[in-house]
C-alpha cells in the first residue's frame, strides 16, 4: 500500500530521486500522506454509482504510530533532563557555550532537527548576525551537499534548489512580469567557505545558468561552509541515513485501514440494512407513520445484522500489527498499566530497552555528528567575529577539545542516588577515583552548574571544618589541668 499511495504523490523529475523519497516519508511523519487519495473514506460510491475500492480511499482513523516512535526516541535524546552537557578544559568556553545554548534555545532546535531528520537526514545552518549566533533547521529535500574529495567528511558546499510560483516571488520583491505570475521558476542559493550566494530566479524552461543576485548575496568569510549535515541512522543511501520509521510504514497503513473498517462495521451494527421480501413482485412495502413495515401475505422483512465477533477479531489483529510495527523499529512496547509501583532508573531502562537502543544510536548521529560539530563551528566563528551572549561579549577558545557528557536515560531515584554516593565514596577514599571525576559523575543528577566551582566550594567547606577542629582541640587543651607533682 505504501508504494501504491506513494506513486500518487507528485514527483518532480528535475530533482534527484532522493527528493521524492524524503518528501513521501515526510508526508507520513506529518500526517499528509493520504491527501493524494482521490476519495474520502465515506465515499463508497462515485458520481456514476460505481463502488470505490478501499485502496482508493483515505482511512477515516489515523494512528500515527511512526510519529509516536519518533517523538519517544527524540524525547530520550534531547528532551527534559536529557540534553548533554558540554565539557572542555577551558571553563570560560564551557560557561559561554552553556549560556549560548540557553539564549538560542538550542535544545528546542536540536529536538526539531531530530524530528525532521527521522526521514533520513537534516541540515543545520549557522549564522552570525549583529554579533549574535543563530541556528536554523532545514529539511534536506531540496538541499544537495558537496564534500571535499580529499577529505570526504568535510563539507565544502551546499546548494538549494526548488520550484516556486512567480506570484510568490513577486510578493518577495522580485521583478516578475504580470504574464509570468502563474509560471514556475527555479529558486536557488549556494553556500561555501566564503559566501552565501543567491541567484536570480529563472523560468524552469530556461536553458541558461542562473545569474548571481548581488543585492542578496552575502560574503561571510568564515573560512568554512557554515552547515552541519546530519545523517539520521547508519545505513541509508548516499548523503541520507536510514529512516527511523520506514520499516513500520506498511504496517501502520494496514493498521489504519483495519481500524477504519472496524469503525465501519460498528456503524453498520448501529444501523443495519433492512431486507424486505415481497413475492408479489409489487416492490417493497411502505413504511407507515408508526414505522411499521407492511408486506404481502407471503412476504417477509428482517435486519441484516452482524454480531460483535468481527469487531473483536479486528481489535486483536490491530494489537498484533502494533506489536509487529513497534518491534520492527525498536519502539516502546511497555505497558504503563502493568507497573504496580515506582521503579528505579535501572528498572525503567530495562523496561524501555528497545527504545533506548534506538536512542543510543541517535546519540551518535545527532550528538557526536551533529551537536558537537555545531559547537565547534560556533567556536571557529568566534575566532573570526566577536560574539555576544545575553548582550555581553564572550571569549571562546579553540585550543581545547570539546566533548559531550550525556545524562542517564531516566532520573535517578533516592535509592539510586544513595547507591551512587556509597560507590563514589568508596572509590575516592580507596584512591581509585579523584574527587573531580566523582563530581563530574553526579553533576547532571544534582544540577551542578560548575564542576570547578563545586570543587572550590568543597575545598572551602573542608577548610572551615579543619579550622573548627583545630579551634575545638585548642579549647579542650586549655581546660585540661596538669596534675601536681609530689
Amino acid at each position: 500500500m505504501f508504494k501504491t499511495i506513494s506513486d500518487r504523490h507528485p514527483r518532480d523529475q528535475a530533482l534527484p530521486a532522493r527528493a521524492f523519497t524524503l518528501a513521501t516519508l515526510k508526508a507520513v511523519l506529518d500526517g499528509t500522506f493520504y491527501d493524494v487519495q482521490p476519495y474520502r473514506w465515506h465515499e463508497e460510491r462515485n458520481g456514476a454509482g460505481e463502488y470505490v475500492p478501499v485502496a482508493m480511499r483515505a482511512p477515516s482513523i489515523r494512528y500515527g504510530l511512526c510519529r509516536m516512535v519518533v517523538e519517544d526516541s527524540v524525547s530520550l535524546l534531547f528532551g527534559d533532563c536529557h540534553f548533554p552537557a558540554i565539557q572542555c578544559d577551558d571553563e570560560a568556553t564551557v560557561d559561554a557555550l552553556k549560556a549560548l545554548t540557553k539564549e538560542i534555545h538550542l535544545d528546542l532546535t536540536m529536538t526539531d532537527a531530530a524530528m525532521r531528520g527521522s526521514v533520513g537526514s537534516v541540515a543545520l545552518l549557522v549564522r552570525v548576525l549583529k554579533q549574535r549566533v543563530f541556528v536554523d533547521v532545514f529539511d534536506t529535500i531540496y538541499l544537495n551537499p558537496t564534500y571535499d574529495p580529499e577529505e570526504p567528511d568535510r563539507l565544502v558546499r551546499v546548494t538549494e534548489k526548488y520550484r516556486v510560483k512567480g506570484a510568490d516571488l513577486k510578493a518577495q520583491g522580485y521583478a516578475i512580469a504580470q504574464t509570468e505570475l502563474g509560471q514556475d521558476f527555479w529558486f536557488s542559493r549556494a553556500w561555501d567557505d566564503m559566501e552565501e550566494t543567491w541567484f536570480i530566479p529563472q523560468l524552469v524552461t530556461a536553458e541558461t545558468e542562473p545569474a548571481r543576485d548581488d543585492s542578496r548575496s552575502v560574503t561571510h568569510k568564515l573560512g568554512f561552509c557554515p552547515w552541519v549535515w546530519i545523517k539520521n541512522l547508519p545505513g541509508g543511501d548516499g548523503v541520507d541515513g536510514a529512516s527511523t520509521f520506514k520499516a513500520a510504514i506498511d504496517t501502520q497503513i494496514e493498521l489504519e485501514y483495519q481500524l477504519s473498517l472496524g469503525g465501519r462495521a460498528l456503524k453498520y451494527s448501529a444501523a443495519p440494512t433492512l431486507l424486505i421480501k415481497d413475492p408479489s413482485g409489487e416492490g417493497p412495502g411502505k413504511i407507515s407513520a408508526g414505522d411499521a413495515i407492511m408486506v404481502g401475505e407471503n412476504g417477509d422483512a428482517k435486519w441484516l445484522e452482524i454480531d460483535g465477533s468481527a469487531a473483536k477479531a479486528t481489535l486483536e489483529y490491530v494489537r498484533a500489527l502494533r506489536e509487529v510495527a513497534l518491534e520492527s523499529i525498536h519502539g516502546n512496547r511497555s505497558n504503563a498499566d502493568k507497573l504496580s509501583a515506582a521503579q528505579s532508573g535501572k528498572a525503567l531502562e530495562l523496561l524501555h530497552q528497545p527504545l533506548i537502543w534506538l536512542a543510543d544510536k541517535l546519540r551518535l548521529t545527532y550528538g557526536e555528528c551533529g551537536l558537537l560539530p555545531l559547537y565547534r563551528m560556533i567556536v571557529k566563528a568566534a575566532q573570526r567575529y566577536p560574539i555576544k551572549v545575553a548582550g555581553k561579549p564572550v571569549k571562546l577558545s579553540d585550543a581545547h577539545e570539546l566533548t559531550l557528557n550525556w545524562p542517564r536515560w531516566f532520573p535517578a531515584t533516592a535509592s539510586d542516588r544513595a547507591s551512587d554516593a556509597t560507590t563514589l565514596t568508596t572509590l575516592t577514599k580507596g584512591g581509585l577515583m579523584s574527587e573531580e571525576t566523582a563530581v563530574k559523575q553526579i553533576a547532571p543528577v544534582y544540577e551542578i552548574a560548575s564542576e570547578q566551582g563545586e570543587l572550590a566550594a568543597i575545598a572551602a567547606d573542608q577548610a572551615k571544618a579543619d579550622a573548627r577542629s583545630v579551634a575545638q582541640q585548642a579549647a579542650v587543651a586549655a581546660t585540661v589541668v596538669e596534675p601536681s607533682t609530689a
